[in-house]
């Protein structure tokens, strides 16, 4: 499981754009870890730089 942080440095993505791509739906969206903490699995978050690098989309 992958914090904010994490998926941020991973992706290249900003926190912003981050939550802006989970909005309109081109961002996976995360898991609730906690009350207050939310986490994206790895695999997901590989998954979608993979699909990212097959369309050719940043």
């Amino acid at each position: 499981m992958l914090r904010r942080p994490e998926v941020e440095s991973i992706t290249g993505r900003s926190r912003s754009a981050i939550y802006e791509g989970i909005a309109n739906g081109t961002f996976p969206r995360p898991v609730r870890i906690g009350a207050r903490a939310v986490a994206w699995p790895e695999s997901v978050i590989r998954q979608w730089i993979a699909d990212r690098m097959e369309g050719g989309q940043a």
